[in-house]
């Protein structure tokens, strides 16, 4: 298993900087080992629900998972407000860091994580392929 540690900084998105690293590394079976930092504002989908909800900040990300490749992405997030309240969800572009983002990522190095139509879904969902 390689490992990959950075942090993003303010004003960055989340979900578009953890994808646009998958690319420049050429990742092909990654996965978030934590997460720690806050958001200015949160773009969770809940489940069930089709449209994106906007969660106001300021945020501290108390979760993030998922799985993530150069084929696409997987995520969930669970964010804090100042009273302690949760929302979380599918991580959604135009969560935008305040602070940090402190990340730890690893890839397995005999699998890629694909992404493919499931006709009982109606989603793209994870394909593991043997290397």
């Amino acid at each position: 298993m390689k490992t990959f540690c950075f942090r993003l900084t303010p004003g960055q998105d989340l979900k578009h900087e953890l994808e646009a690293f998958a690319a420049e590394h050429q990742l092909q079976a990654a996965f978030v080992i934590t997460c720690v930092g806050s958001l200015t504002v949160a773009a969770i989908r809940f489940a069930g629900k089709p449209d994106v909800a906007t969660v106001p900040g300021p945020l501290e990300i108390t979760s993030l998972t998922g799985t993530f490749s150069t084929f696409g992405s997987h995520f969930h997030i669970t964010v804090t407000d100042e009273n302690g309240k949760a929302s979380g969800g599918h991580l959604k572009e135009g969560s935008v860091v305040r602070t940090t983002a402190e990340l730890v990522i690893g890839e397995a190095e005999d699998v890629v994580f694909k992404r493919e139509q499931d006709p009982g879904t109606g989603y793209l969902e994870l394909k593991v392929v043997k290397n």
